[in-house]
């Protein structure tokens, strides 16, 4: 699977056309019958068909694109080095992100790139980035006796389960709970 950021150029046409076609995936994810297809974005977005080919190349590029830039708005991995400060961060604007959205934007984006991809491999390219960043954490804290895909398995995985249930977990009364299961792994 290509590169989900797609080619970049400078300058503000660049800029509106990725916010356009960005737009335009939300909107047509937010439609349960919509078809989720580059000729669907280029209609919704007034950029043509071409120009979203050649800059993000796949269906699955660009709704990870998207997926990547809302998940680093709404919930950015630290990596101060301190790992329990850089852990209760992240966990507690995770799980307010989950819980003011009912089922998170970013899951469900993951969920539609997962479906289209044909191997593991693919699936693995959709969550490599967000594991780059859980990475960057554990280094800067120099932390080695886990990795990033353990440390989301850890986090993500509980905290999307309990919201795919309807019940996602409360920042206030769980956090801790993640924190401490992501502590014991990563000191041992």
């Amino acid at each position: 699977m290509p590169e989900h950021t797609g080619s970049e150029r400078p300058g503000g046409r660049t800029a509106r056309t990725r916010l356009a076609v960005h737009d335009a995936v939300r909107g047509l994810l937010t439609e349960p019958d919509a078809e989720l297809s580059i000729p669907a974005v280029a209609a919704r977005s007034g950029v043509h068909a071409t120009t979203i080919y050649r800059r993000w190349h796949t269906i699955e590029s660009l709704v990870l694109d998207v997926a990547v830039e809302d998940v680093n708005v709404q919930s950015p991995v630290p990596a101060t080095g301190d790992l329990e400060q850089d852990l209760t961060t992240y966990v507690r604007q995770l799980l307010a992100a989950i819980r003011k959205q009912g089922r998170s934007a970013f899951f469900e984006m993951l969920q539609s790139a997962a479906r289209r991809a044909t191997t593991a491999g693919q699936v693995a390219d959709i969550v490599a980035p967000r594991l780059a960043q859980f990475q960057a954490m554990l280094d800067a804290a120099g932390i080695t006796r886990i990795d990033a895909m353990r440390l989301m398995e850890i986090i993500i995985a509980p905290a999307y389960f309990w919201a795919q249930l309807g019940a996602p977990l409360d920042p206030d009364r769980d956090a801790g709970r993640l924190i401490e299961t992501a502590l014991l792994a990563c000191r041992g």
